[in-house]
């Protein structure tokens, strides 16, 4: 067997050529004369020489009993194996077709030549013996590969060994180099193919790889956005054997700049060497320059309306800039600590995608806040302050990325209401000195590293994977240094599929002051509201220096109405849950708001929601929670309504 085995990947053989064989060879069989291969193979690929003695001739009007098959010219198959391809046994019925039959089974094994002939010989009793002689192929010694880089010479051995000292069997190293191919197409690498297959003398087979080298990348459709901000997203490089899947990272790195479209990739066989293909991005460009007014209802700032400007491709080079501002009537369903007052925000952003590589991002902001204290009752409390984070994603684990952010802050409190806060300090005989240090605020340098592990699904609705997060705070006063604290947080949280669209997560969150006995009350963990403990008022279980959360959530589609027409023509409504759920925390270390408000510091509650899923925001929420613990002389045994926006784990 010298063959070469060209783009197919498939050994074939020249089947008119060995029917001239077969036809040249033939002889005659009982009980009538020569037969043509096409007699007796019917197409198949195999030339059979046929003989037959005088005397079987002379007897061609008789019906013999076959008394005997012996099979000549074996040196490796085993006989048991060719006669498990015989279907005529002794004490049959001596029959010509049969034998055809027989010998093409022996043919279609795949290890001997078409040098087969199949004799009956006439024996003294009026029995027939037919011997069956073969010839097996070259046995195969060994094997060469040539050509791979990306795919190990033992990954591609593997399919073959079987075949070593065997004689050469052409079906069953098409279906090997098939396995090799597929080794390939499994890994990324779809343009790789067996070239040819050769043999030597002395048994060996040679097999080239060819595994689809790109010759160039090229960039089309991009008006706007610069060259190099579409090639720093190409992370393929030409000289490389292509991968689909690497492909694909780097279109979905592209479209997620938020400049495009659409963006896929077309292959060429190069003109000058067809082993090597050229590859061409194409990209659509979409506006990008956007001006956003809304509005709404969100238990931390009210009723609320927004205005925003955007560009998501500032001067065509893939970075972000924006500026919005908010205002509010304020938290609602706020309990008596938290002091009536309008909410405002504003805030500048810049975002870079690519700092340093493309695998470094960096986050830039400026930002005011004026609103009444959540932590510290009855103040109105106002931030300003700017903000940088640099985020890295690891190549040897794209799940994981580390960030790290240092800003500037500074926090300024004042009175509300002296009057009311005076009586309930007088009311539980505390010094109304201890009022001061409620109101301590500064100015603080922020130095906060953070890991953030994400296996989460894509898509609107998260039904899959894992979010979990650690971070460290060090917060150092740069007006007073023994305001200097530092703080510990972590969370996990675990999303697990039920059925087609329903899901069931799990949230464990934790954190906690880990030194720095003057941490301005301003600066205190608090748990109650739409981000932690749903069915309590905003830090209505309590605030303080540690605190330890926990949630359980079942989500489904609104039932039957996926299924309505109305359903189909409004997209969105595919984005929509209801949840049943249960949240419970408590508070470690508590403030001085806790005692001069009768908080519990632990709550377990329980309820239901509706969340509607937006991209890019998380889920819009409206839950009504009912306390299952003892909410405290200024909670609510019924529960109450909370309005969010975002997800518990931020």
């Amino acid at each position: 067997m010298r063959k070469i085995l060209r783009e197919s990947n498939l050994l074939r053989v020249n089947k008119n050529f060995y029917k001239l064989i077969i036809t040249a060879i033939a002889v005659t069989l009982c009980p009538l004369t020569a037969i043509s291969a096409d007699e007796f193979f019917e197409g198949d690929t195999a030339s059979v020489q046929a003989e037959e003695t005088s005397a079987v001739l002379s007897a061609e009007k008789h019906e013999r009993v076959l008394k005997d098959v012996e099979i000549h010219g074996l040196n490796v198959i085993s006989t048991e194996m060719i006669k498990d391809k015989i279907h005529l046994k002794s004490g049959d019925i001596y029959n010509r077709d049969t034998i055809q039959s027989d010998l093409r089974n022996i043919y279609d094994t795949g290890y001997f030549t078409e040098k087969m002939r199949a004799i009956p010989v006439n024996n003294s009793d009026g029995t027939v013996t037919l011997k069956i002689i073969l010839e097996e192929n070259s046995p195969v010694t060994d094997f060469t590969i040539e050509g791979n880089t990306v795919v190990s010479t033992e990954e591609i051995l593997a399919p073959l060994l079987d075949m070593k000292g065997k004689p050469q069997n052409i079906t069953h190293l098409n279906n090997a180099i098939s396995k090799i191919q597929e080794v390939y197409t499994s890994k990324g690498y779809i343009l790789a193919r067996v070239s040819s297959v050769s043999d030597d003398p002395d048994g060996t087979i040679n097999i080239n790889i060819k595994e689809g080298t790109i010759n160039s990348i090229a960039i089309s459709g991009n008006e706007k956005t610069k060259d190099f901000v579409i090639e720093r997203n190409i992370l393929v490089e030409p000289g490389t054997v292509y991968n689909e899947n690497q492909i694909k990272e780097d279109l979905v790195r592209l479209y997620a700049t938020q400049a495009f479209k659409d963006v896929t990739r077309e292959i060429e066989p190069c003109p000058e060497d067809p082993d090597t293909y050229d590859v061409v991005i194409n990209v659509q460009e979409q506006r990008t320059a956007s001006i956003s007014v809304g509005g709404g209802l969100d238990s931390v700032t009210g009723v609320f309306g927004s205005v925003g400007i955007a560009d998501n491709n500032f001067r065509g080079r893939g970075q972000r800039v924006s500026l919005n501002g908010l205002v509010g009537s304020g938290v609602i369903l706020n309990d008596a600590s938290i002091q009536r007052r309008m909410n405002m925000q504003f805030e500048l952003s810049f975002f870079e995608p690519h700092f340093l590589n493309a695998d470094t991002s960096l986050m830039n902001k400026l930002f005011y806040r004026d609103f009444g204290s959540y932590q510290v009752p009855l103040a109105i409390e106002r931030r300003f302050g700017g903000e940088a984070t640099v985020a890295h994603r690891f190549k040897k684990n794209p799940h994981l990325t580390s960030t790290f952010s240092t800003g500037v802050e500074y926090i300024n409190l004042k009175e509300g209401d002296f009057d009311k806060i005076a009586g309930l300090f007088n009311k539980y005989n505390v010094p109304i000195s201890e009022r001061a240090n409620q109101l301590e605020g500064g100015l603080f340098l922020s130095l906060s590293p953070a890991l953030v592990y994400d296996t989460r699904e894509g898509g609107a609705v998260t039904r899959r994977g894992t979010l979990a997060s650690i971070r460290f705070s060090e917060d150092i006063g740069l007006d007073g240094f023994n305001k200097t604290h530092g703080k510990l947080q972590g969370s996990i949280k675990q999303y697990i599929p039920v059925g087609k669209k329903s899901s069931l997560s799990f949230l464990a969150k934790a954190g906690g002051k880990i030194h720095g006995d003057n941490m301005p009350d301003v600066m205190a963990y608090r748990l109650g509201g739409p981000y932690t403990i749903r069915g309590f008022k905003m830090s209505g279980v309590g605030t303080g220096d540690a605190f330890v959360m926990g949630s359980a959530e079942f989500a489904t589609p609104i039932p039957f109405l996926d299924r309505t027409r109305l359903a189909r023509k409004i997209k969105f409504l595919d984005n929509v849950r209801l949840t049943a759920w249960m949240d419970a925390g408590k508070i470690f270390d508590n403030t001085l708001a806790d005692t001069l408000y009768d908080r519990p510091g632990y709550a377990i509650t329980a309820g239901v929601g509706l969340k509607l899923y937006i991209p890019g925001m998380g889920p819009l929420s409206i839950d009504y929670g009912i306390p299952l613990t003892n909410p405290g002389p200024n909670g609510n045994k019924n529960g109450y309504f909370t309005f969010g926006v975002g997800d518990l784990i931020y």
